[in-house]
């Protein structure tokens, strides 16, 4: 791929080259399987797996290294309709959709399926709005529509600047699950696996950009559907005899159904409506009410269809019919994933409800230690991480003058500990006077001599005299559902490494596509646009090169701290995208009388409403709920006690003001809004206030100049040439 003719002989034989490709990646698993076989260790097993896929990764990005403009923006162009459908499927399924899509659906059942309605059916509106058109215009990236169509810098700025909002925390995600997946599989810290992973991100990218970055996700793809689809498909075949999940799914209802019931006959579980925590699977509005679900629904299309890293795709295709044809096979693509999220959620539910819950705490499965150990799994509350943490604090509060557990708080508070008291405070009383007391018989404990008497403690505190896991006991995060389920199971290892090494693939596509889309937005959007229009091609690769190192170590730093919110906050790139894109885009093609004004407006007022009620409603609740009680759809009980939670927290005892506060905080969240709509769905509001600001605001200036209306009515019609050239129009219309 080295040259034109090379190029050339590459595109045309890709069917040959990814077949290749996909046998010898089958071939490879068989390998693994047999070494498992003769005993090779699992951890070596798992080196291997992250290693081979990733250095094949590494190789494309090498051999597609370019020193070309419209390659490295756009792959030159030149990206068949098919192959760039699997490889936005690799974009848009990023390790959040692969690892985390079925652990949603399988906490949230019906509910659930408002993610997998709002992504998929995003890609009808790129199809019906967007994607041909912005491919007729030939821009290299969003913001160099928004700059072009609109006139001047202060579009593109603003375009950039949402691009970074909505990218940023997607992108450190993305890491953040590499960080996951190589921690488990490879046996090293999270916050080296972090770095570990970025490494072969940057290798994907950094050399080749868009070309590397989608030859690499073709192959990504590949992997990532194999891992996904087969342990389902394994389970289907035990269970029921035959390998097509999604047939099977219906009768897998059936069986949780039968098993939800027979639960609470045992009195393993308890239904929520009557103060448990089993939600049925099938019925309708357990976690959402009708609005929160359609609002979300609506919230998820609109923001897909604005992600700037996924619309960056069809940029890459020869021309506009084949970008038309290029989203329906990522529609495809994606539909094959997303068809089966819900029967591998309703497997897993099946064989977690059979095989663990009902379980004697002195012999539950080995997998829940494994992933208790990462933080992942806690039963009746405690996990190895938390009891380690317990330990920890022990140690400190008794070198600060602590003698009996019920002194421990105490002393970490006057002595300023306050990492340690907040692990102190995470365990139940009954548990830290268990870690106490084992902690003064042998101050060499370790959290897993710990972990059964702690449980045993802690379930009996809960009520529990059974000595069986119950329901209520079991909490897992919902990340750990596609990768534990082989383990679960019990499958052979090579199936577990399968799924990292797919979950893996998954995160890697997407964190490249997502440094793509903000490193070049910076150098060219920023760097050549605003600061160096004349900057020639060398130093504007090297101008990207380097912002897309910055940006994936910067990310890869906030990764390695393991921020609380972060999956929250990828939940509000597709309401910060909808509300701060989607209307400057849609009707800068379809409203010939947009104009800068309306625009910028637009762009400032659908951003702000959504950013201003999202940090709000979360960080700002209480202040949030003083000022807008009166538009709050909180019933009245939950005022009732919020004012109670008020009370509390201002009466407190200035030791107990931060547990106080906790609480009263964590109530304020919950009714801090707007006509009950949740934060995660804030575009309902943004996107108004955009399409607004953008028709006054166009209304009340003069309309774009003649010549910018002829070239809007240019960008409908399928035939003729690109609009822009090189990363400028080819005609100035302004």
């Amino acid at each position: 791929m080295a040259n034109a003719s090379g190029e050339t002989g590459f595109l045309a034989n890709l069917g040959k080259v990814y077949a290749i490709y996909t046998g010898g990646f089958l071939a490879f698993v068989i390998l693994i399987a047999i070494l498992e076989q003769l005993g090779v260790p699992n951890r070596v097993l798992g080196y291997m797996f992250v290693g081979f896929t990733i250095l094949i990764y590494a190789m494309i990005g090498i051999l597609s290294r370019t020193a070309q403009v419209s390659e490295y923006y756009v792959a030159g162009r030149k990206v068949p309709a098919i192959y760039n459908g699997m490889a936005t499927g690799a974009d848009w399924m990023s390790g959040a959709s692969f690892v985390g899509m079925a652990g949603t659906l399988f906490a949230l059942g019906y509910d659930g399926l408002a993610f997998v309605l709002g992504w998929t059916g995003g890609y009808v509106l790129v199809s019906v709005l967007l994607a041909p058109y912005l491919r007729k215009f030939g821009a290299y990236t969003v913001p160099d529509f928004l700059g072009a169509r609109y006139g001047g810098n202060i579009a593109r700025f603003l375009g950039v600047l949402v691009l970074l909002a909505c990218s940023f925390t997607y992108v450190v995600a993305q890491i953040y699950a590499t960080g996951i997946i190589a921690s488990r599989f490879l046996g090293m810290s999270f916050e080296v696996a972090v770095y570990a992973g970025l490494l072969g991100i940057l290798v994907c990218s950094m050399l080749g950009g868009m070309r590397a970055v989608t030859w690499s996700q073709v192959a990504q793809y590949i992997v990532l559907i194999v891992a996904y689809l087969t342990p389902v498909v394994i389970l289907s075949t035990q269970k029921y005899g035959i390998p097509v999940p999604q047939l099977m799914y219906g009768q897998a209802l059936q069986d949780i159904t039968a098993r939800e019931g027979q639960m609470i006959a045992d009195g393993l579980a308890k239904l929520t409506a009557d103060g448990g925590t089993l939600k049925p699977h099938i019925q309708a509005f357990l976690t959402y009410d009708r609005l929160n679900y359609f609002a979300l629904i609506f919230c998820l299309m609109v923001g897909t269809a604005s992600l700037p890293h996924i619309l960056m795709r069809y940029f890459t295709t020869p021309s506009v019919r084949d970008a038309r044809k290029s989203v329906a096979w990522s529609l495809f693509f994606i539909f094959l994933l997303y068809f089966t999220a819900p029967s591998y959620a309703a497997f897993a539910k099946l064989e977690v409800y059979t095989n663990v819950i009902g379980q004697s705490l002195d012999a539950l499965p080995r997998w829940i230690s494994t992933y208790s150990s990462l933080g992942l799994v806690d039963i009746y509350g405690v996990s190895l991480t938390k009891l380690a943490a317990g330990l920890g604090a022990v140690k400190d509060a008794l070198a600060a003058g602590a003698t009996d557990a019920a002194g421990v708080a105490v002393a970490l508070s006057g002595a300023g500990k306050t990492a340690a008291l907040a692990g102190w405070s995470a365990l139940s009383g009954p548990v830290q006077g268990v870690v106490f007391e084992a902690f003064q018989a042998n101050n060499a404990a370790t959290a897993a001599d710990l972990f059964k008497p702690a449980i045993a403690a802690a379930a009996q505190a809960a009520g529990n005299t059974t000595g069986l896991l119950g329901h209520a006991g079991l909490a897992i995060n919902n990340d750990v559902i596609v990768l534990s389920t082989p383990e679960i199971a019990g499958m052979p290892y090579v199936i577990a490494g399968l799924v990292a090494a797919g979950g893996l693939a998954a995160a890697l596509s997407t964190a490249d596509g997502l440094l793509l889309a903000i490193a070049n937005a910076l150098s060219h959007d920023i760097y050549y646009k605003m600061i160096d229009t004349q900057a020639p091609t060398s130093r504007r690769l090297v101008v990207s090169r380097i912002l897309l190192v910055v940006v994936a170590i910067l990310a890869a730093y906030v990764a390695s701290t393991k921020p609380a919110d972060i999956l929250a906050m990828v939940a509000w790139a597709f309401s910060i995208a909808a509300a701060g894109l989607f209307p400057a885009l849609v009707l800068g093609v379809w409203w010939k009388r947009a104009n800068k004004t309306g625009a910028i407006v637009g762009i400032i007022a659908g951003f702000g409403i959504c950013l201003y009620y999202l940090v709000g409603t979360r960080y700002y609740a209480v202040s949030f709920y003083e000022m807008w009680g009166g538009l709050s759809g909180a019933s009245d009980a939950a005022v009732t006690k919020y004012a109670e939670l008020k009370a509390a927290w201002e009466g407190a005892a200035p030791e107990a003001k931060a547990a106080a506060w906790k609480a009263f905080d964590a109530h304020a969240q919950k009714v801090a809004n707007w006509f009950g709509v949740a934060n995660i769905s804030s575009a309902l509001f943004g996107i108004p206030a955009g399409v607004i600001g953008i028709v006054v605001g166009s209304l009340l200036t003069a309309a774009p100049s003649r010549a910018m209306q002829d070239f809007i009515d240019e960008i409908r019609r399928p035939k003729g040439k690109e609009l822009m050239e090189g990363g400028n129009l080819v005609n100035e219309v302004h």
